[in-house]
């Protein structure tokens, strides 16, 4: 198997969650890191912690994934020897706002399209020549169990994860003839900031999403990436789908009042859960 040791991973969206994530426990498998998202200040002190806690070498970088000139700029910020890509993961995404579509706002569709299918795009195209050139490297893709299944008042979130699947799928393709491999991570409920996003900063709301349920964690995703980032060469794991296990569908969770620390008691638990405002 492949191990992480030495190999220089860039990770979009690494200020928090999933991203963050993937971060602590790639630096303790001895990857050099090359850390991007639009706060710096959270990444500066996540790269301390990490240089403290593993002697990781890591760098990091403010970067919007929608802003293509920054984008297509990256390389030259970055230090010579963190310059060849090994994996990239695309982890910059969010969700804004759940309201059926002919309420949504405008603004909203336009953030989540730029951010997870555009910015997606402008990186990869960015960071892939390099691997395809090397005859080396990995792409891994975060999706969602909403790159397959569509959920009301969700339709455009769920549009741009269906597309992250389907350029996962034609890269694929496009790359046959590679070594470099694509790797597509699909979660369900993950408890990270991503309520707190989708409902423009309204903490209340945001908890009641995950309250009675023992949601995956940014660190499952992680563990999931790092499984299918070391399978030897001529292993691709082309998707993990990844679920809590009290769901079964985007809008189906039981629901319990000490969910974590007594999951198999269903006597309190509601048997649907439907998105709602």
């Amino acid at each position: 198997m492949y191990d992480l040791m030495g190999r220089t991973i860039l990770i979009t969206g690494a200020s928090s969650g999933i991203g963050e994530a993937m971060a602590r426990l790639f630096a303790q498998e001895g990857a050099r890191l090359v850390l991007c998202a639009r706060r710096l200040e959270r990444l500066e002190a996540l790269a301390e912690e990490l240089r403290a806690a593993h002697e990781a070498e890591v760098f990091v970088h403010r970067l919007d994934v929608r802003d293509r000139l920054a984008v297509e700029g990256l390389m030259q910020h970055l230090p010579e020897s963190s310059r060849e890509i090994d994996v990239l993961v695309n982890n910059a995404g969010l969700s804004r706002g759940l309201e059926p579509l002919h309420q949504n706002n405008p603004d909203d569709w336009e953030e989540m399209i730029q951010t997870n299918l555009t910015g997606l795009l402008y990186v990869t195209r960015q960071i892939l020549p390099q691997m395809v050139a090397r005859g080396r490297g990995d792409i891994v893709n975060i999706g969602s169990t909403s790159s397959h299944e569509v959920y009301p008042k969700g339709a455009v979130y769920c549009a741009t994860k269906h597309a992250v699947d389907a350029i996962s799928r034609g890269l694929r393709m496009d790359l046959v003839e590679s070594p470099v491999r694509v790797i597509q991570i699909s979660p369900g409920m993950t408890e990270t900031e991503f309520s707190t996003v989708r409902f423009h900063g309204d903490q209340d709301r945001a908890e009641k999403v995950y309250q009675g349920v023992q949601a995956l964690r940014g660190q499952d995703v992680a563990e999931a990436a790092l499984f299918a980032l070391t399978r030897p060469a001529h292993v691709q794991v082309g998707e993990i789908v990844l679920w809590p296990t009290f769901q079964g569908a985007s809008t189906l969770v039981h629901r319990s009042a000490d969910s974590e620390s007594n999951p198999s008691h269903g006597s309190s638990w509601s048997n649907f859960y439907e998105l709602k405002e």
